[in-house]
Formats: structure tokens, sequence, C-alpha cells
């Protein structure tokens, strides 16, 4: 295509959002500049064919369900994929959180702001899924842009949760969650910026891993800020989610949020018991005021504790700074989901990797020509994160980096005489899906109330996960477990011991086909 030749108004106007004093003629003299020089390398570039993920198995187109087989709305699309007769996966079903690209199938990512996207490429996790026989069935719904801890603002409507339809199945990998605890798939991948892959595991009662910060390969997902940037595995059992970390983790060699950290064969630590391991309970993670549950607190205490029974040396920790985590998440992630997610179409500049192109064409139009779709939590996150940009240029947003290594050293302290750290995952039990007409207080409140103990961890990256731990009013509560950078196994460990020896039941009474 013939690109758009440079004219001086657009030169005026650049000049003047740049604070620069230019006349006419020298405005003059740059265009002419632009218009027979670097102009010619956009085009030559324009004209030259950019390498693509590879898609190496053939799919359906697939369809949106209805609402009798889509009974807690949980599929956005469903879809059946060739893949590999042998494999670790080998008759396991799983479901991707439809922000990961799954070439020929629609991805609308909760927002009308990007319906009617069609991926050309598989994401690198999709490739490692079917390379091990694993069975795509489809994509699950997830929160508008995953922006939102509940499971009511996608634009394909609510997801409920399987024990009790009225209450939110959490987000956003809300539909991944719902999937998996109803029996609906054996084994979900979720992504996780704020909580988004712990929180649902925790309202729904199942299994959930947020892994170590690169260590699974974000290509080809839809991201929101760089640095906080995870995607990982969501099964009823332990066991699942190792197999299923095992075989997405690693390197690919064009994300460059991962620094080399190697896959491991995980299944092989789930020995079922905890001998010498040491676990801080940290204190707080518990008695967050105006928002902790004290049933949910005492739970969770009660389960951490339950460790020693098996061999665990058990003791509380204090980490003074974990209170300070959730306001460091909110200066970062405003203005970082801003700049990356909003103003600069979701990719961003200055990283080296593949750019879904593609993506960035559709998204960019949405934006232009729906933003008025964009959801609450969405609209709220542009208007705060741009005005301190604009107010403050960027500085609280450095500092919230800076901090943020210090926020890591504070957990990395703590892990020189600790395994594992325990603290609730969410300070509450799912919450009461709204209806009928919501006001911005509560959209908000109901959307991101729940993130204090989880964000933390997208900030320092280190592995966190879900373990269901007990049920209250037929809810399900969860215990989360932390780890040390690298070190998933002993997380699993940990879960898998706890799983065996309390046996708590994750199977639900709402089902999605």
């Amino acid at each position: 295509m013939v690109l758009k030749k440079v004219d001086l108004e657009s030169l005026k106007k650049v000049s003047s959002q740049y604070h620069l004093t230019m006349d006419e003629d020298e405005l003059t003299g740059f265009k002419d500049l632009i218009n027979s020089g670097i102009l010619k390398s956009y085009e030559r570039v324009d004209q030259m064919i950019e390498p693509e993920l590879p898609v190496k198995y053939a799919r359906t187109p697939g369809f949106r369900p209805t609402e009798e087989e889509n009974p807690l709305n949980a599929w956005y699309w469903k879809t059946e994929v060739d893949h590999a007769k042998t494999g670790k996966l080998a008759g396991k079903t799983i479901a991707l959180k439809d922000n990961i690209s799954l070439a020929g199938v629609p991805m609308m990512n909760g927002t009308k702001v990007l319906e009617g996207f069609v991926p050309q490429i598989d994401a690198t996790i999709v490739t490692r899924i079917l390379d091990e026989a694993g069975e795509i069935k489809g994509k699950a719904v997830c929160e508008s842009l995953c922006l939102a801890g509940s499971s009511f603002t996608s634009d394909t409507g609510a997801v409920l949760n399987p024990h009790n339809p009225a209450y939110s199945a959490g987000g956003s990998s809300s539909g991944s969650a719902a999937l998996v605890a109803s029996g609906a798939v054996d084994m979900a991948i979720g992504c996780d910026q704020a909580g988004s892959i712990r929180i649902p595991s925790s309202f729904c009662g199942i299994y959930g891993l947020k892994p170590t910060w690169g260590l699974v390969p974000y290509t080809g997902i839809f991201p929101i800020e760089l640095t906080i940037d995870h995607a990982g595995p969501m099964a009823r059992t332990v066991e699942d989610v190792a197999l299923l970390l095992e075989v997405i983790a690693g390197p690919d060699g064009l994300d460059p949020r991962q620094k080399g950290l190697p896959s491991k064969p995980y299944s092989e630590f789930l020995t079922g018991e905890t001998n010498g391991l040491n676990i801080g309970i940290v204190e707080e993670g518990f008695g967050w005021e105006g928002l902790s549950e004290p049933e949910v607190d005492a739970m969770v205490r009660k389960a951490a504790e339950s460790f020693s029974e098996y061999g665990a040396l058990v003791k509380s920790v204090s980490i003074p700074m974990h209170r300070d985590g959730v306001h460091i998440w909110n200066v970062l992630g405003s203005e970082g989901a801003t700049v990356q997610m909003v103003r600069e179409n979701s990719h961003g500049l200055n990283w080296k990797g593949y750019y879904q192109t593609q993506l960035i064409d559709v998204y960019s139009k949405g934006l232009q020509t729906r933003a008025d779709d964009l959801s609450l939590t969405t609209k709220l996150v542009i208007l705060a994160g741009q005005y301190m940009q604009d107010t403050y240029n960027g500085r609280y947003y450095a500092k919230a980096q800076n901090l943020t290594r210090q926020l890591t050293q504070s957990y990395d302290a703590a892990f020189k005489e600790y395994d594992v750290l325990v603290m609730p995952t969410l300070p509450i039990k799912a919450t009461k899906l709204p209806t009928g007409d919501i006001d911005l207080d509560e959209y908000v409140a109901r959307s991101l109330e729940m993130i204090p103990n989880t964000s933390v961890f997208d900030l320092t990256g280190h592995p966190a996960m879900n373990v269901p731990c007990g049920m209250i009013d037929g809810l399900p509560v969860g215990m989360m477990l932390i780890g040390r950078h690298g070190e998933e196994e002993t997380v699993l460990r940990a879960a898998h011991a706890f799983e065996k020896m309390s046996q708590i039941n994750v199977g639900t009474v709402v089902t999605a086909k």
C-alpha cells in the first residue's frame, strides 16, 4: 500500500505536542525530509512479509454454544482441534482463556471492542499443549479486557459459580475456573495480572497456579502490562496442575518476560508428604479491615497449621510491607495498563519479541470506534492512569517499580527461613452477582475488592497457588501457597500433600457441557 504523505498540519500538531517552537518554513523542511527519506523505509517495510508463529494442527471454526449447552455461560466459543496422538496430556481436555490466540477461532477478550477478531496464529502454549496430545475444547469467557476479579463484566454476560449460580465465579479467568470446577474440562489456562488465576480458582474451589514471572511464555496472549503478565494452569487436582505446567513452561525465545527458567518434571515432586518443609503463616495476609471475613481467616489458619501434623514445621511470620503491596500495584497497574494496553494498543514499544500486528490493527480500530463499550473498570484505569501520566510524567510508575524491588526483597528475606508462605488467597468467599442496575461504586467494589493478597505476587513474580481448604455456606474457601522464584515444585509438593491429607472435595452441583 502507498503510505500517506506527511502534511504540514500534522507536523504542527506533533510540534505542539512536544513543546517545539518552529516556524512554517522550518516545518516544511522537515516535512520534505520525512516524505523523501524516512517514509520510503516505512513503505519498504510495509512490502515485506513478517514471520508468523506456526499453526501445526487443523481445527474447525467452531461455534458459540446455546444457553442449553452453556448453563454457566462459561464457554465463549467451542471448537475441535487436531493434536498429537501421544504425549503427556493424552486423554486430557483443556479450555483456553479467551485472551489466548487460537488460529481460526474468534477471540473477544471479553469486550465488544475486539468483537469479530479471529487470530491467524497459535500462542506458544497452544502449540505446546497440542504437541503433547492435549485436546483443546474451546475458549473460556474472560472478563472485559481481563480487568475485573468478579465475573459480571464480560460483554457476553455473567459467568455463574458452579457451586451457586447466584454468586460470582471470580475473574478475570472466570470461564476457565467454572469449566474446570463443573467438570466440563479437565484443565484450563488462565492468565494473572492481579490474581486472575487464583481469584476464580478460590471462588470456584479448584487449584490454580500463577507461576514465577516469565516461566510460561506469554507469546500470542493479549497482554495488560509486561512486568505483571503471567499465564498458568488450573485444574481439579494438583497432579493435573503439575502436568499442564510441565508442558507449557520454559523459554520460547520470543517473550522478553522470560529469563531462561526451564520447565521441570513437576509431577515427580508430588510425594504426598511435607517432611522437612518450613511453612510460614504471613500474619499480614489476615484481618484486612472492612474486608476480611473472620470465618475465612479462621479456616485458612487452621488449614495452614494442619501441615504440622504431617511433618512440616509451621510458624507465624510478619512481613509488614505486604500491606503496601496493593497500593504499589494500583499505581503500577493503572499507569502501566493505560500506556501499554490502551494508549499503545496492547503491545507497546521497546521490547524484543513477537508482536501480534493483526491484533494491534483490529484492537486499535475497536478502541477508536467502540470505546464507550469498555467496562467501567477499564474506564477507571484509563482516566486515573492517563491523568497521573499527564500530571506527574510517569514518576509514580517509576517509583512503584523501584518499590517493587524492595517488596520482593521483603518476601525473599522470609524465604531464607521458610520454604512456603501461607495466607488466604482472598479475604472473602464468592460474592453475589449484581442484579439489575448497578452504580459505579458497587461495580468497582465487586470487581476489585478481593485483590489485596493476590496482586502482590504479580508484582514480585513469586509463584503463588490457590489450594481449596474448605467450604462455608456452600461456597469454597482458598488458601494461597507462595514459593521462592523458580521453585514451583515446592509449592506443588505442599499443595499435593494438603490435597491428600485433607481430601477436600472439589466436586460441584452445576455442570457445564
